[in-house]
Formats: C-alpha cells, structure tokens, sequence
C-alpha cells in the first residue's frame, strides 16, 4: 500500500473517523463552500424544507463525505449512506428511498459508477418524489408509481465528468473541492495529534503537511505512522526532526511525491516531450489507468508537474529539475 494513497481502508477507517470534525467550526479548509452552505442550510430550515439536491466534486480523500455529515448534523436529520456499486438493481435503490423519512438524507459515494438503468430511476425521485418503477416486460409490463418522502441527496464524485447530464442538471448546488494549503493542514493535524494524546510542534505539522499532496486524508495517515515511530523512540511529542526522519523512512519527500510518483515522472522526463499515452504509463507502471487518473495525476496535474495533451501526458520543466534532466529547447 503506498503511505500518500487515498483511497479507504478497513483498517484506518475507525482512525479517521474518530479525527473527522463534526460541525462547520471544526471543519478547516474550503472557507468558500462552508459559507454558502451554511447560508443554504439555514434558509431551508427556515422554510421547513429539505435542503436541494447537492453535488460535491474533486479528488478523493478532501472532506466530501465529512460536508455531508456536517450537513446533516446541521439539518437536524438523518443519512443514509451508500457507494454507486452497491445499487445494482431498481429494487435495490427502491429499497432505500422507500426507507427515507421526510427531510432525510441520502449520500451515495462515488456517483459517476451508477448504472444508466438506476440513474432513470433517480430522475423522477429527486424532481417529484415519486418512483417510477416497471413490473415484467413486453406487452405484460407495467409501470408502478410510488411516492417518496422528499429527502436530499447528497452526491460525491472524483470524476464528475463522467456523470451524465440529465442528472448533473438535476442537482441545485455543485460544489468543487480544492486541494489543501499547507497551513491549512498543519491545523488538521494539530488537532488530530491533540485527539490522539501526542502534542506535535508546529514546524513538525508544517512538514508533514508540506508532504501531504494537499489531501486531509494523506495527512492524517502520514500523522499516525509518524506518531508510531515517535511512540516506539518513547518521545513525549512529535517534533520536526523526528518528522522529517520518519517520513523519509517511509518514502515520502520533501514534495509529498513517493516511489511511484517519482516512476511516472521519470518516464515521462525520458521520453524528450514525446507524449506518453494512459496506456503506456499504466503498462510501465503496472498499474490500471483508474489509479493513475484517479489517485496520481490529480495532484501531478494541480501542481504543474505534468500536462495533459490531446496526445498524451507530457512532463513540465518542473518535473525536469526533479529529475534532473534538460528539456528540449523547442518543446517549452
């Protein structure tokens, strides 16, 4: 498993659950989003109507989930929680909105995996409240119509892109997360050092969270792993040297870029500004393009380490002085 992955794991679950804030003042970073849903939140309980339907974007692992909690602690209601590959069925969606109470709360994760077949079903749910559900097939088919509760649905994505219109359309907020400035996540990890009863130096969050990619869930991972090897030296707090040596230990450098990072950077600095296609890249890294596109580029492409081209992925000078070589004069 790499150390700056972003993706859930059983084992780390209850640990982040236990660090994720549990109201808008707790909750650090994405001022501009906090904002505005505060302000929509508190005109929809003033009418006593569900909040509108709510789509959140971007990377994995910047807080989507979180804002959904926070948001249904703030309604004063409940939420349901699921992931898109676990509705493989009509009925298996019917089963979940039927269950809903008025003003509930229904958050599916990864969005853009839901099937066409269960994204027609959610259309006439999130506009009328009503299902629309066919019975048998040929001339013996009929159409059950069946009335929901109203509820919000609260949907995330790391590819938004790939989420249809018509259903896109339907959601009245679309928020995009950004990824996170290292002070920012110094704060995170302050806090979740207090949580976890090991004081950190300030110089200490800033270098853990200087490595951290942007991404609160990187940065909580990397703060327990550090937090062992401070543990385990019998120190009473985390400080900055003791940071920094464990990180490299752990194959994290200065810039949050680990083996593979640095593996993608180099084929691509290799190849002289001829452009690499997802392809190649994932065959040479052994890897499946999903992880590329999901997990590593993100944060390659942000910070302007890579670009992507109609051809393929091309390195940028910045990866250049990483790796050392010269770029062709006429490629930049």
């Amino acid at each position: 498993m790499r150390i700056v992955d972003i993706e859930r794991f059983t084992p780390e679950e209850s640990f982040e659950n236990s660090l994720r804030p549990k109201t808008f003042d707790d909750y650090i970073g994405q001022e501009q989003i906090k904002r505005n849903l505060q302000v929509f939140i508190e005109a929809a309980k003033g009418r006593r109507e569900p909040l509108d339907h709510t789509l959140f974007f971007g990377p994995p692992g910047l807080g989507k989930t979180t804002l959904a909690n926070i948001i249904a602690s703030q309604m004063g209601t409940t939420i349901k929680t699921t992931s898109a590959p676990m509705i493989e069925k009509s009925g298996d969606l019917a089963a979940i909105l039927t269950n809903l109470e008025e003003g509930d709360i229904l958050f599916i994760d990864e969005l853009h995996r839901l099937s066409p077949a269960i994204e027609e079903i959610l259309y006439s749910a999130m506009e009328d409240f009503r299902l629309d559900i066919i019975i048998g097939s040929g001339p013996a088919a009929q159409t059950i119509k069946i009335d929901i509760a109203p509820f919000t649905l609260i949907g995330a994505t790391t590819r938004a892109g790939m989420i249809s219109s018509p259903l896109r359309d339907r959601f009245g907020m679309h928020f995009r997360l950004q990824f996170y400035t290292p002070q920012e996540l110094a704060k995170i990890l302050e806090n979740g050092a207090q949580k976890l009863g090991l004081p950190i130096e300030r110089e200490a969050a800033l270098e853990i969270a200087r490595r951290s990619r942007g991404t609160p869930r990187i940065a909580l991972r990397l703060l327990k792993r550090v937090r062992d090897f401070a543990e385990v030296a019998g120190e009473g707090k985390i400080t900055v040297e003791r940071a920094r040596e464990s990180l490299e230990a752990l194959g994290v450098n200065e810039m949050g870029l680990d083996e593979l990072d640095l593996k993608l950077l180099r084929l691509l600095v290799e190849a002289r500004g001829r452009p690499l296609g997802l392809g190649t890249l994932a065959a040479a890294l052994s890897e499946d393009e999903g992880t590329i596109e999901e997990v590593i580029e993100p944060y390659l492409l942000a910070n302007g380490y890579i670009e992507r081209t109609a051809r393929g992925r091309v390195a940028t000078e910045k990866s250049y002085e990483i790796i050392r070589l010269r770029p062709r004069e006429s490629l930049f």
